[in-house]
């Protein structure tokens, strides 16, 4: 199968994952996959990451977080797609929920949340929202 937005397979995968109460969820790997995953990790949407070496590519196998029997992740929306990016200067960067959601944007520094982007004035492409 021809895939043309393995960011958008991924974020799938994780919100089904999350539906379907799942604790762990597989992910082929890649740079930007395993970033995101980072970042998920630190703002505290995910529990654990894992790189499993099963094949060349690998695995990620992402340990989804749940408070009271409830997925801490509700919903992950896709943003800037191979057939339209979307890019944001710093002062423009999105707030999420009203600051109860973050955004993920890939800078020159590396992929961050919105609010850190903000912080060290760097604009980026908007690649999802959490929240």
């Amino acid at each position: 199968m021809n895939m043309t937005d393995p960011i958008a397979d991924m974020l799938t995968r994780i919100r089904n994952a999350a539906t379907a109460r799942h604790t762990r969820v597989l992910i082929p790997a890649s740079k930007m996959k395993l970033a995101i995953a980072r970042v998920l990790k630190e703002e505290g949407y995910i529990k654990d990451i894992e790189i499993l070496k099963d094949n060349p590519q690998g695995t990620l196998r992402l340990t989804l977080r749940y408070v009271e029997k409830k997925p801490v992740l509700t919903q992950l929306k896709r943003v800037s797609k191979p057939g339209l990016r979307v890019y944001s200067k710093q002062t423009d960067i999105p707030r999420v929920r009203g600051g109860l959601g973050i955004s993920i944007v890939s800078t020159s520094r590396g992929l961050m949340t919105g609010a850190s982007a903000y912080k060290q004035g760097v604009g980026g492409e908007v690649i999802c929202y959490v929240w």
